[in-house]
Order: structure tokens, then C-alpha cells, then sequence
């Protein structure tokens, strides 16, 4: 079918329209990444399914047509998406539990693009996680244990229709599709979201694409990305099986993270032992124990905790 079959299927009026079967999402995605596509018949797709609110089934049937377009890249231990853009947020402490996670020997990879946000970026670099591409990755993790890959250099096309965002002046169900993608095939993901309603239907795509260990949580500016000082709701899977549960605060101090005035040298001095920062310590500790569990740590809590106490200070590539 041509695109225009799958806007008519969207938007064909009241009472007629509805969402995509998973099978023909995948179809619509598989049409609308190739260099041909009828830009129309793309922004009109996407408006589309924004206006009516996408489904598990559609998320999943995109991310299976974007997957089939990536080559194949040696497979992590830990999908970690960084997709967060358009929004004020604090440093980017979460880049410090994935370094705790690598620390422990699990293999992270991390992807994302996060639009004008350069925070992100640049705090790769003062860390020392490399920046790789599909044919790289391996060769990063085999050596770190940890790699970030750019959406832009893996998935040029999904890139282009991440950014239409630009051109349509409101966010896409790309945005989910890009955390749900998991680039590598790892057995493991951890998603944050700003808006909560999207924790269950990540959860529920996973499902659909059967990736067993899944945490979803709403995070910092988006990302995953733990709040100490109030209370989280996850969201997600165990071993195949859908899995909530509440955690309570993990620190007194009250502290938004937007407003945290520090330039982003903080981030490394803190994982040097030249910043003392509590808070900041445990958004690390508590972001690192969510991805530990994820991963089917028996004491994710104490394992953070002690590899806190006992990382490698050393920054180096």
C-alpha cells in the first residue's frame, strides 16, 4: 500500500477512523523511513496519531520497522535511550549511574539525541564515554564497558523524522518509538519519560516486542533519572511479567533539579570525591539502583551503594 492508505486508515472521520493493527504499523514505518516518502502523507501520519493518542501495538510496529533498517551492533547488557529535549532540566547526573553500572562490569549502551539540549553532549565527553558508531560500539564496550550511540549517525532516517519536530512545531510518537528501539537487541532497558501516562504504554510495547526487563519511570527533564527526594512509581517488566511498585524518598533535602545553579564540572568532580553533594550522590546511588534491578541485581540498593563506595575515579577513555 502507498501512504495515503494508512492516512485514510487514521483519519477518515468519526466513527470510521482507527489506530494501526502492530502488522501495519510496522508497514506505515517501513514506508515513511524511505528516502521517497511523500513528506505530506508523513506529517500527516504523525498529526494524525497525536491528535488520537498512540497505542502499544503502533509504538511496537515502528520500532520494529526502524530496528529492521540498523545494523547489527555487539549486544549490551543494558539499553539506556537518551531522548529528553525541549525543557529545562539540571545536570545530567544519570550519566554517572551509567558509569556505576559499567563500573560493575554490565555492558550499557547508550543512544539519544536531545535537540538544542547540549548538556548531554558535552557531559560525555568530561566523563569519558566514548561517542561511537554501529560498527565501533563493539569495540567501545569490549574496552569501557560503556558507548553512546547518536541517533543521527545509527538511524539517519528516524533522526529526520524525530526532527520534523522542528517543522511541526509539536512532538510525534517518534520520540517513543526512539525509546523503545533498543538498538542492540539488549536484554534489559531503563526509559524515563516526563509525561507519566506513557510509563504503561511503554510497558505495554515491550510486551509486544518481548523485551523481558524493562523500567520506565517519569525522570528528570524526561530522562531516566531519579528524584531523591520524592517518592517513584516504576513501571515495566520482570522476567517477562509486568511489574509496578512504589519506592519512597530517598533523602529529606527538598531540591529541584532544574534549579541546581552548579556548572556541569560538577558532574565529574562529584564522581572524583572533589564535590561532597549528597543529593547529588543520590540521584547517582538511586538511578544506578533502578538499572541494577532492572538488570536482576538480588540487592540493587546495596549494590549501588557499594559501588559508590568503591568505584574507579579515574576518567580516562
Amino acid at each position: 500500500m502507498s501512504l495515503a492508505a494508512y492516512v485514510r486508515i487514521l483519519g477518515r472521520g468519526q466513527g470510521r477512523a482507527r489506530s494501526f493493527t502492530q502488522d501495519e504499523a510496522r508497514e506505515a514505518m517501513t514506508l515513511m523511513l524511505r528516502p521517497d516518502a511523500a513528506p505530506q502523507a508523513v506529517g500527516a501520519i504523525l498529526m494524525l496519531m497525536r491528535m488520537k493518542g498512540e497505542i502499544a501495538e503502533e509504538i511496537a510496529g515502528f520500532a520494529e520497522a526502524a530496528r529492521a533498517d540498523l545494523p547489527e551492533t555487539a549486544a549490551p547488557d543494558l539499553d539506556w535511550p537518551c531522548y529528553a529535549a525541549g525543557r529545562t532540566r539540571g545536570l545530567p547526573w544519570f550519566l554517572l549511574s551509567a558509569l556505576l553500572v559499567a563500573d560493575q562490569g554490565y555492558r550499557v549502551l547508550l543512544h539519544g539525541w536531545n535537540g538544542a539540549d547540549t548538556a548531554i553532549r558535552d557531559g560525555l565527553g568530561d566523563l569519558g564515554i566514548p561517542v561511537v558508531t554501529p560498527d565501533t560500539a563493539g569495540e567501545a564496550l569490549d574496552r569501557r564497558n560503556i558507548a553512546y550511540l547518536p541517533l543521527e549517525d545509527m538511524h539517519p532516517a528516524l533522526f529526520d523524522l524525530l526532527t520534523l519536530r522542528d517543522v511541526l512545531g509539536l512532538r510525534s510518537c517518534v520520540n517513543t518509538v526512539c525509546r523503545m528501539l533498543n538498538p542492540a537487541r539488549a536484554g534489559a532497558s531503563v526509559q524515563g519519560v516526563f509525561h507519566p501516562s506513557y510509563r504503561l504504554l511503554q510497558a505495554d510495547a515491550a510486551e509486544l516486542l518481548d523485551l523481558r526487563n524493562l523500567t520506565v519511570i517519569k525522570g528528570g527533564g524526561g530522562e531516566f533519572e531519579r528524584h531523591p527526594s520524592k517518592a517513584m512509581a516504576g513501571f515495566g517488566r520482570r522476567d517477562g511479567v509486568f511489574w509496578d511498585e512504589v519506592h519512597p524518598a530517598l533523602i529529606d533535602e527538598t531540591r529541584r533539579l532544574a534549579d541546581d545553579a552548579m556548572t556541569r564540572d560538577a558532574v565529574p568532580a562529584l564522581w572524583r570525591g572533589q564535590l561532597d553533594d549528597p543529593f547529588a550522590q543520590a540521584i547517582v546511588t538511586g538511578t544506578a539502583a533502578l538499572a541494577f534491578a532492572t538488570l536482576g541485581a538480588d540487592d540493587p540498593t546495596a549494590l549501588a551503594d557499594a559501588a559508590w563506595a568503591a568505584r574507579r575515579t579515574d576518567l580516562a577513555a
